[in-house]
């Protein structure tokens, strides 16, 4: 079962994944209300979620426009649904409290990724940034009323798909255990009832949709795993509703803001506009797209950055992806290296289209996948297919900075022609000493060079290769079942969890 579900995980965006979670909350609102277990006219609810998506793709193409940036309709969407549940459906058509308030906070949650950005990195939740500077302004708030009991069965399950699509337990799981109990026990000891405080709390109110679909944007949460736990206690802390700054008292909206300052503090600040300079070949279907910068960059060898090109009529995995960093923080262009399949998604398509001079929009710098600090720290890099791009980016690195660590490099790929970076790796074996091993999986391949080998990478070609493997760090990185599996091969052998490091970037497929 858990297979099929990685497997459908892996087929879809993070970001089409949560377009269809909160479409499917709405849905369910919506013929809730039907049968008369919410409260609120299903028809009015339909109009005023059409009222708030309408306002929000006609302010976000015109600011697109007007900054001259590729816009994200899927994006748009999200965010127009996000409000659509949080804020009180309409209680007639001519509702001009409603109308005001769905018109002011789309405007602005539009307005907070264009307008409140500095080096073009929004810096707020764009939903609670709205719904906050609403309130401040015209006196209207949010009810969050999707958190009901009877929308949390759609919640809970959606939002456990989302979690595991996106590996952000570490952020989820510090900010429910945090607010849970500060809310329980703040409110259960006053009102004397600590068991009904934790039923309400836990499906009655909006934590778990909070949870699963505010805290974990991509975009205004920090990109390593320590500073993800500080996020989600901070904001599990000011959680708490009877929290309060004079005559300001913090709500879900207040309480992400907050972590939303504490995250843009210690995180990368760019948004980077990229011209692009060249296309190369460096194997079989496989391309490096060079992109000019006009200024610094810093980000460590192995991390990952969000891809944006100019809006296509995109399948289901939507214009936006992630993609490992294949340059080195020592070079002057930024790299990205694509391997492009038959019957390949519009985003490749529209990407493998692209000309020189044209532009992209790169953003959102996270990943725990780099170097250890320690250089004396022994390693070994496991890459298949064109998860070699990190890899390409850290070996670069070491290279250039002469840093003679002790790494073993096996790297598996279907024929000799696929491989990529061979450059690289045996300027590197030439330099600091690395070892490279190179793994052909085609049955039919015969008459390869000395280090390589014909067959499947397992764990005895490892400990042949490795005689000291128990003293390494493992790092993995390639197809989603080709890490898992030699995770699992790595964990069989004896190696610590604390040992085995796998790539991981939302939006995986």
């Amino acid at each position: 079962m858990l297979n099929f579900i990685d497997n459908f995980l892996n087929k879809i965006t993070m970001y089409r994944l949560v377009l269809y979670y909160v479409l499917a909350i709405l849905c369910t609102a919506i013929i809730l209300s039907f049968f008369g277990v919410l409260v609120f006219n299903p028809l009015y609810m339909f109009c005023g979620a059409i009222f708030i998506v309408s306002a929000c793709l006609v302010v976000n193409y015109v600011f697109a426009k007007v900054f001259t940036v590729p816009a994200n309709v899927e994006s748009a969407y999200i965010t127009a649904i996000i409000l659509a549940l949080i804020i009180s459906p309409p209680t007639s058509l001519a509702d001009l409290g409603f109308l005001a308030l769905a018109s002011w906070a789309a405007v602005w949650a539009m307005a907070s990724k264009y307008i409140f950005a500095i080096y073009k990195k929004h810096i707020f939740n764009p939903v609670a940034f709205a719904v906050a500077l609403t309130a401040l302004v015209i006196g209207q708030a949010a009810s969050w009323w999707v958190g009901t009991a009877a929308l949390f069965p759609v919640v809970l399950i959606g939002g456990i798909l989302l979690v595991r699509k996106l590996k952000r337990t570490d952020v989820v799981v510090s900010f429910l255990l945090v607010a849970s109990v500060v809310i329980i026990f703040g409110h259960g000891l006053n009102s004397g009832n600590i068991i009904t405080t934790a039923k309400q709390i836990l499906f009655s109110s909006p934590i778990f949709f909070f949870a699963f679909v505010m805290l974990t944007e991509p975009l205004t949460m920090p990109p390593k795993h320590g500073l993800r736990i500080a996020y989600g206690i901070l904001i599990g802390l000011l959680f708490f509703p009877s929290l309060n700054i004079g005559p300001l008292y913090f709500t879900p909206e207040l309480a992400l803001i907050a972590g939303n300052i504490f995250s843009y503090i210690v995180s990368p600040k760019k948004k980077l506009l990229l011209r692009l300079k060249d296309r190369i070949m460096v194997a079989k279907d496989t391309y490096n797209f060079v992109f000019e910068m006009h200024e610094r960059f810093l980000f460590s060898p192995g991390q990952y950055m969000e891809w944006t090109i100019p809006p296509v009529h995109a399948d289901s995995r939507g214009n936006r992806r992630y993609f490992t960093i294949a340059s080195s923080p020592t070079e002057n262009e930024l790299i990205m290296g694509v391997k492009f399949y038959p019957n390949g998604s519009t985003f490749k398509g529209t990407l493998g289209s692209l000309k020189r001079d044209d532009h992209v929009l790169a953003g959102s710098l996270a990943g725990d996948f780099t170097l250890p600090d320690d250089l004396r720290q022994k390693m070994v890099f496991i890459a298949g297919g064109i998860g070699v791009t990190p890899f390409r980016s850290m070996v670069k690195y070491m290279t250039d900075m002469k840093q003679h660590r002790d790494v073993v490099m096996f790297y598996s790929n279907k024929t000799y022609e696929d491989i990529a970076y061979k450059d690289v790796f045996d300027t590197a074996g030439n330099v600091m000493g690395m070892k490279t091993v190179y793994v052909i999986t085609d049955p039919t391949t015969t008459a390869l060079p000395v280090n390589m080998y014909s067959g499947m990478l397992d764990q005895n070609l490892v400990m042949k290769e490795v005689p000291d493997w128990r003293e390494r760090m493992f790092y993995l990185s390639g197809p989603h079942g080709m890490v898992t599996g030699f995770g699992a091969t790595l964990s069989k052998m004896g190696v610590p969890e604390s040992r085995i490091i796998k790539d991981f970037f939302p939006g995986f497929a």
